[in-house]
């Protein structure tokens, strides 16, 4: 077993890709899952040795990869704390929460045969859960959008000029990236070639849900990453 820096081997960027994959194919599901957009815009694919569902529609795929490759390099500089996707109704309330809260360690002792086949093996259960999750949740009311948050570590907010993150809504969904500063929640948005949009405070609402529902649905940890997943739900949603 070896003990290593973050620094070493470029593992940061190996836990970001591992992170952003997963992430990816998670948001896929939970559309799928919590019924967000029609079922016909899904196809079944494989992902981690399982059956997943994955829009096919290329204007919200792209809009799902826009935002992961923003909040990639955060990752990598093990900036993040937590990623949400927020489902909101048609008054853009939320009525459930997905939060991923993100813990990677300083120091990694790994055994590089076993390392990414095993965090494989923890991020499978994660997809096997969320596939179920629908179980344990009430139906969402009709016409619910969603959206992205990601909040980061304070650490990051020095460095946050320098980062571009990107917010963007139509009919198809509403998928903003935030920043946490001194318990704040701030967004910065680039529509366009617009590269320069000044941080913006995230709306309240998407951030904080007056006494939720709390599901707990997955826990893992391994040497290079610790995540866990709970959904936190609106006791009312009005279906």
């Amino acid at each position: 077993m070896t003990t290593l820096t973050r620094q070493d081997l470029n593992f940061g960027q190996v836990v970001a890709d591992v992170l952003s994959e997963f992430l990816e194919v998670a948001v896929h599901l939970i559309l799928y899952v919590r019924e967000v957009y029609p079922i016909g815009i899904f196809q079944k694919r494989k992902k981690y040795n399982v059956p997943v569902q994955m829009s096919c529609h290329p204007e919200l795929n792209q809009y799902i990869q826009d935002t992961l490759h923003c909040v990639k390099p955060l990752l990598e500089k093990n900036d993040v704390e937590k990623v949400v996707v927020v489902i909101l109704d048609k008054e853009h309330h939320p009525v459930e929460r997905f939060v991923f809260e993100i813990t990677q360690p300083p120091l990694l002792s790994i055994s590089s045969e076993s390392l990414l086949s095993h965090v494989e093996q923890l991020l499978r259960a994660f997809i096997l859960k969320i596939s179920v999750c629908d179980a344990v949740l009430d139906n969402n009311p009709p016409g619910c959008t969603f959206t992205v948050l990601v909040h980061t570590r304070e650490a990051a907010t020095r460095n946050m000029e320098k980062i571009q993150v990107i917010k963007v809504s139509d009919i198809l969904g509403h998928l903003t990236v935030c920043e946490k500063l001194q318990s704040k929640d701030w967004a910065v948005q680039r529509f366009g070639i617009s590269k320069d949009f000044p941080w913006i405070l995230a709306d309240e609402q998407d951030v904080h849900m007056h006494d939720p529902r709390l599901i707990p649905l997955k826990t893992m940890t391994s040497d290079i990453l610790k995540m866990q997943l709970y959904v936190e739900e609106r006791a009312h949603k009005g279906t």
